[in-house]
């Protein structure tokens, strides 16, 4: 372990580690921390004259929060994203990687469940179920929207800025008469001109109030509206059962 002093009298002094103390300490190589170094994800606090990287304890917290995010599986450049942007609040990405880090072992404790009951009564447990990440995946959408980290994020930021609670009632309700739409129709051919033009005012609907809708983006939406879970079963809700399917769909069309 290195100490440094932080001004020139030498009053003040903090503990800065060398790189190869820090990969003993994290487990994270040498090679991966110079990597990060280079693109900007883990700058070192300082370095010595020689070259050497020294980090401070500021450093290995950023480090943590970038190897909780590897844990849940965000890519590098979604956590450099999230993590410099300025709108990034620590204690809330805590709160957020722990949820998603409980959904996580709640799947994995599932899926053990799961190998333990095959192996009592073999191979015919023709189950399913505990594959199933579609929870995971929902909240870890909303997790990463909520950081802010996107343009579209930050369109919706600032096209809500001064709204009214009224005036978000009457969007909010705006998509629910939409979904209720699709209800009437759920029936019929998801390509038809009908189901189509629904398509259309959804994307409208959302740019004109939320972000810019690209095909890209609306395409997301599709398939997180026919993921399962809160969102599929809120659509159902408004339009009937299989709604959000139907939607998801004609979605899926009008974006090809």
């Amino acid at each position: 372990m290195t100490t440094a002093n932080e001004t020139s009298t030498g009053h003040s002094t903090r503990t800065l580690w060398r790189v190869n103390e820090v990969s003993k300490l994290t487990g994270v190589s040498i090679r991966t921390l110079q990597y990060y170094d280079r693109i900007g994800l883990l700058h070192p606090a300082k370095y010595t004259e020689a070259g050497y990287r020294l980090y401070d304890d500021t450093a290995l917290e950023t480090l943590q929060q970038i190897l909780l995010f590897r844990e849940l599986e965000f890519p590098l450049k979604d956590i450099k994203e999230i993590i410099s942007s300025p709108d990034f609040d620590r204690r809330k990405a805590l709160d957020q990687q722990i949820e998603l880090l409980r959904l996580k072992k709640e799947h994995i404790e599932n899926l053990i469940d799961l190998a333990r009951e095959i192996k009592l009564s073999g191979v015919k447990k023709l189950t399913f179920d505990a594959f199933d990440t579609k929870k995971i995946d929902e909240y870890a959408a909303q997790a990463k929207a909520s950081w802010g980290t996107t343009p579209a994020y930050k369109e919706f930021e600032e096209k809500s800025k001064g709204r009214t609670k009224e005036e978000d009632k009457k969007i909010y309700q705006g998509m629910i008469d939409l979904f209720a739409q699709f209800g009437r129709i759920r029936d019929t051919d998801p390509a038809s001109g009908e189901a189509q033009a629904l398509v259309k005012k959804l994307q409208d609907h959302i740019t004109e109030h939320m972000y810019t809708c690209t095909k890209e983006i609306l395409s997301g939406l599709g398939k997180m509206y026919a993921a399962g879970g809160e969102f599929t079963q809120n659509i159902d809700s408004y339009g009937g059962e299989g709604t959000a399917e139907f939607a998801s769909r004609a979605i899926e069309i009008f974006c090809k």
